[in-house]
C-alpha cells in the first residue's frame, strides 16, 4: 500500500483524570474528580490520526500487547480505516495516566511496558518503507532500528524528542538520523539545537514551547519565533496531544511543498485547536478547518 506518512511506534491508551489543580495538594489521600475516561492515544497515534484527518495516506506500525488494550487499538484502527501493522508482545500495551488541571496543563505518568532493548522483525516497517514518502519515527526503543532502513531507502525522516534534556544518550540516534526534529523546550538547554545540527542531518529543528509558541530553527539561518495563537470561541481545556497535532499539520504542509515557516504556522494552528477539546486526540483539525484558520492568521 502506498502511503504519504508511515509512523513507526507510539500507540497506547491514555487514562485521563481531571484534577482541581497541579501540583496536587500535599497530604491529600483522596481527591474527588469528574468521571475518569480512557482514550486511544500516545504520540505515534496522534501523528498518524492527525495526518489522516488532514487528507494524507497515513499508517502506523507498532508493538502492542496481547491484552484488551491491544484489541481496542486494532478494533479502532479498523473503524477509522487507518492501516495498522503490529507485533503483539506479552509485556502489554503502553499506557499513561494523565492528570489534567482546569487550565489544561497536565502531568503524565507513562508506563512504557516493553522491556529495554526490545527488538522486533524489521519487516514490521520494511514492508511499507519503499512505498512511503515520509517516515515519522517515535522514540520507542525498538523503533530506532527503523532509522537506518529509512535512510537507506532515501525516505525523509522526522522524530519528536519530547522533553529531551540535550544530554540523554537514549534520544541521540533519533536526533541525528532525522531530517526534521521536533522537541519540547521544557528541559532543552541552549546548546541542544546547535548540537543536533552539528552532529546530525537535520534541515530543521522545531522547538515547541507550549503557551509561548514555537521556535523554528532552519540550518544556517537565524531562529524564528512563531507565537502561540488562541481561538476566542474555543478556550483551552486540555493540552494532551497538542504536540502531536502540531507535528501532523507541519508534516502535511511540508509534504505539500510549502516553506518551513508556513509549515510551522500550520502546526501552531493545529496544536492550539487540539487544546480546545477534552481528552486525547478527540478533535484534531481537518484539512478544511486548517485552510480556513490559516487564512485568518496569515
Amino acid at each position: 500500500m502506498e502511503l504519504d506518512v508511515l509512523v513507526v511506534g507510539g500507540v497506547g491508551i491514555d487514562t485521563i483524570a481531571r484534577v482541581p489543580g497541579l501540583p496536587l495538594p500535599s497530604g491529600a489521600e483522596t481527591i474527588p474528580v469528574p468521571p475518569v475516561e480512557s482514550y486511544l492515544g500516545h504520540t505515534g497515534h496522534g501523528v498518524a490520526l492527525g495526518c489522516h484527518l488532514l487528507g494524507l495516506r497515513a499508517g502506523l506500525v507498532d508493538v502492542i500487547g496481547t491484552d484488551p488494550e491491544g484489541d481496542r487499538i486494532r478494533r479502532t484502527y479498523g473503524e477509522l480505516g487507518l492501516p495498522l501493522r503490529v507485533v503483539r508482545h506479552p509485556s502489554g500495551t503502553r499506557r499513561s495516566v494523565n492528570l489534567v488541571a482546569p487550565d489544561g496543563s497536565r502531568l503524565s505518568l507513562y508506563d512504557a511496558r516493553h522491556p529495554p532493548g526490545l527488538r522486533v522483525d524489521p519487516d514490521l516497517w520494511r514492508t511499507n518503507l519503499r512505498q512511503t514518502e515520509h517516515v515519522h519515527v517515535s522514540i520507542m526503543d525498538f523503533a530506532r532500528h527503523a532509522l537506518g532502513d529509512a535512510i537507506a531507502a532515501d525516505r525523509s525522516i522526522s522524530t519528536d524528542l519530547h522533553d529531551w534534556d540535550g544530554r540523554n544518550d537514549y534520544h541521540k540516534d533519533f536526533a541525528t538520523a532525522s531530517d526534521i526534529v521536533f522537541v519540547s523546550t521544557s528541559a532543552l538547554p541552549p546548546d541542544a539545537v546547535d548540537w543536533i545540527f552539528a552532529n546530525g542531518r537535520a534541515d530543521v529543528v522545531v522547538a515547541m514551547a507550549g503557551a509561548d509558541g514555537s521556535y523554528l530553527h532552519v540550518r544556517n539561518q537565524p531562529a524564528r519565533h512563531i507565537p502561540a495563537i488562541t481561538f476566542p470561541d474555543r478556550p483551552v481545556v486540555d493540552t494532551n496531544g497538542a504536540g502531536d497535532a502540531y507535528v501532523a499539520a507541519f508534516l502535511a504542509r511540508y509534504l505539500d511543498g510549502v516553506n518551513w515557516y508556513d509549515a510551522a504556522l500550520a502546526g501552531t494552528i493545529a496544536g492550539a485547536w487540539s487544546c480546545t477539546s477534552p481528552g486525547t486526540h478527540t478533535n484534531l483539525i481537518t484539512a478544511e478547518q486548517l485552510a480556513l484558520q490559516t487564512r485568518k492568521h496569515l
